[in-house]
């Protein structure tokens, strides 16, 4: 929905970005098979701050000929008594059409049923579009494929008070193997937030996409020219070894949510994790990409001026001495991703990534993230 906004925005459109401080504290039922959890008003308002941040990255607010704005519905709902609500809004949806929507049908023959806070709620979304028409002149809605009823219920509001024509564009979700929503609420989301997914997840999120994915992604979630995503479907079928319709949905997409700086952090999170140069990178920064990788914490004079061999017992890396000296002369134990040539080796404190980490790594892949004691 973000890119259809970005879209809007490139074709000369006024883009108005809304976000739920009010229905955000209701919760949307279209798509659920369960109640969302109820947020309270500060956790909506951390969440907007985030939104906006993350909305900036693909929609120009300040320098575009036509800039977006963004608006919160709860400006102009909190200004409502619940008695005004239901006299001025209420009385112009009709019961019929309300029940008969997919999103109310499929949860009122469910188990768990419907509350009547979720039942209002396309109340005040076909209400969000006709303020937003009446006071910025906006006459097009668009959202997923999910939204279908809540911007029909907007659709229906201004022709009954206005008398006028508004109009709804919704867009397939995007979905896993299964069908089902990849969305925050399901715990399947790639967020937009470095805080939340970090610039190497987000970058290996979309390296390692199914070839059968890959192509629809591209046109989606970047900028590309058909033709261009034509060469790379092409490339695809001749040498899916190379991904490189992965790279480019990857590189695109971490360059348009995080930067250079972002993707050369994800790029260089890559390297390391196969084999190369730890240069440039920080202790939090391998923290976050060996995560899932065994670790040990060891004081500080466990590690600095012991022996590697020693180390390496410690760690885990070999079970004694002798078979790590073995994997020495073997070339088969690495420090920082560097071979260790001499079994006698003595580990210093300029052996530590930001004084507090040391990776060793045996053979091509087996990692072991040694955390060091101040």
């Amino acid at each position: 929905t973000i890119m259809m906004l970005a879209h809007f925005q490139r074709c000369g459109h006024r883009v108005i970005a809304l976000v739920g401080g009010a229905t955000g504290s209701i919760g949307d039922p279209s798509g659920k098979s369960a109640e969302r959890p109820l947020l309270s008003l500060e956790q909506i308002a951390t969440n907007i701050e985030g939104i906006q941040e993350n909305l900036s990255r693909f929609l120009d607010f300040d320098q575009s000929d036509v800039p977006a704005i963004m608006v919160n519905n709860y400006d102009w709902m909190k200004e409502f008594t619940f008695i005004d609500f239901l006299r001025d809004v209420g009385k112009h949806f009709r019961m019929g059409p309300m029940l008969g929507k997919e999103s109310v049908r499929s949860r009122l023959d469910s188990s768990e049923g419907m509350s009547f806070c979720e039942f209002s709620y396309q109340l005040l979304q076909g209400y969000d579009f006709l303020h937003l028409y009446d006071q910025e002149a906006c006459t097009i809605q668009i959202g997923g494929s999910d939204q279908w009823g809540n911007i029909t219920a907007g659709i229906d509001l201004i022709h009954k008070l206005r008398g006028k024509q508004g109009f709804g564009i919704t867009s397939p979700l995007i979905t896993d193997s299964n069908g089902n929503k990849l969305g925050k609420s399901e715990g399947k989301a790639v967020f937009l937030s470095s805080r939340k997914t970090s610039c190497y997840e987000f970058y290996q999120y979309f390296m390692n996409v199914q070839d059968s994915d890959v192509i629809s992604l591209l046109k989606v979630f970047t900028f590309l020219s058909l033709d261009e995503i034509a060469v790379l479907e092409s490339e695809l079928k001749e040498a899916p070894e190379k991904r490189s319709a992965q790279r480019m949905l990857a590189e695109t997409l971490t360059r348009h949510v995080h930067g250079d700086e972002g993707l050369d952090s994800a790029v260089r999170a890559t390297r390391v994790l196969f084999g190369g140069s730890l240069e440039g990178c920080g202790a939090d920064e391998l923290l976050r990409i060996f995560a899932d990788v065994p670790s040990a914490e060891l004081a500080r004079e466990d590690v600095v001026d012991a022996g590697l061999l020693d180390v390496a017992v410690l760690a885990g890396v070999s079970p004694s001495k002798g078979k790590a000296r073995r994997l020495v002369e073997d070339g088969g134990l690495y420090v920082n991703n560097t071979r260790a040539e001499d079994p006698a080796r003595v580990l210093s404190a300029t052996d530590l990534v930001d004084g507090c980490v040391l990776m060793l790594r045996s053979g091509k892949k087996k990692y072991t993230l040694v955390k060091v004691g101040t």
